[in-house]
């Protein structure tokens, strides 16, 4: 299976050092944000950037977008969700300016933004979260490993008896396939296999949520700040120990499920985008990421050389965006 790579982190702490999307609809060349708190720096230029993608990062990018417009008047951020695949296609399309994904662009969705668009992709690690399974909060199972999440998911398992559960049938939920949630659970846990046809798609993560809370047989996934009115279950890889969806060991790589979210834009950024990313990573940016139940990138501390997760073999580190 291919083992998660949040190896990400030297990467990530270079690319912190740049700012910004594609220009969206500004006038001008535009200042970064001054001083030391990382608030966003009021200015009266105004300007509009379109964003669309990932359910899982709506709210999030909703309270970024409502920070930043508040201290930049004449700004407009147009915010909406549909999908990280969703929010792909219109940034390939050029119909937005930012794309939020919760899983890496795949390689032929960047040839198709180099075809189309002609600019390289341009990949922005601006949170982090830890991808939860959600059960019942009367289902007294606590712990899985990810081979039994994927014969679960595989309909192989098909009773709660058979991973130390009572006796009743287990209940699919998961995600649609427009959803970075859903390809990245595929990817991870399923290796690429198809889920089982049993599998009960739902069209967000809220929907999960409500579905399995409601459900004593029923199992979910999803991002870790909807998990209310669910018991999150800790992940091991196979021959390790559970550990638990949390932000300590989303940042040091040891919960096998950990991700970055992510910001796409075309070519390297410019102007008004520039300013709204710079905004992001900014310690105001990243703590509203910490308020809406996700967790902020790694200081450099953090990020030193974390051990990779008992029984995974070291992750790779991804090739940087093409300028």
């Amino acid at each position: 299976m291919r083992k998660l790579q949040l190896s990400l982190f030297t990467s990530l702490l270079l690319s912190m050092a740049f700012v910004g999307c594609s220009g969206g609809h500004d006038r001008g060349p535009e200042p970064t944000p001054e001083g030391t708190t990382g608030a966003p720096t009021p200015s009266d230029q105004g300007g509009t950037l379109t964003i669309k993608g990932s359910d899982t990062m709506v709210i999030l990018a909703q309270r970024w977008a409502e920070a930043f417009m508040a201290a930049n008047p004449g700004t407009t951020l147009q915010v909406s969700g549909g999908g990280s695949g969703t929010g792909i296609a219109a940034l390939i399309n050029g119909t937005v300016d930012l794309a939020d994904a919760s899983r890496a662009m795949k390689d032929r969705e960047k040839a198709q933004v180099q075809e189309r668009r002609g600019g390289a992709a341009h990949e922005i690690p601006v949170a982090l979260d830890a991808l939860a399974v959600y059960v019942n909060d009367d289902n007294p199972v606590h712990s899985l490993t990810i081979p039994q999440l994927k014969q679960i998911y595989r309909h192989e398992v098909t009773n709660w008896n058979q991973v130390g559960g009572s006796d009743a049938p287990i209940v699919l939920y998961g995600r649609e396939n427009n959803s970075g949630t859903y390809a990245y659970f595929k990817e991870h846990v399923l290796e690429d296999l198809d889920f089982a046809q049993e599998t009960q798609t739902l069209p967000g993560t809220s929907a999960v949520i409500n579905a399995v809370s409601h459900d004593v047989g029923g199992i979910g996934y999803g991002g870790i700040a909807y998990a209310q009115g669910v018991h999150t279950v800790s992940v091991a890889v196979e021959g390790g120990q559970p550990v638990e969806p949390n932000m300590e060991n989303a940042i040091n790589r040891t919960y096998p499920l950990a991700r970055f979210l992510y910001v796409y834009s075309v070519g390297q950024p410019t102007g008004l985008a520039q300013r709204y990313v710079d905004f992001m990573l900014s310690s105001a940016g990243q703590a509203l990421v910490e308020n809406a139940g996700y967790y902020p990138l790694p200081h450099a501390g953090a990020a030193a050389a974390p051990a990779a997760p008992t029984g995974a073999a070291a992750p790779e580190a991804p090739a940087e965006p093409a300028p």
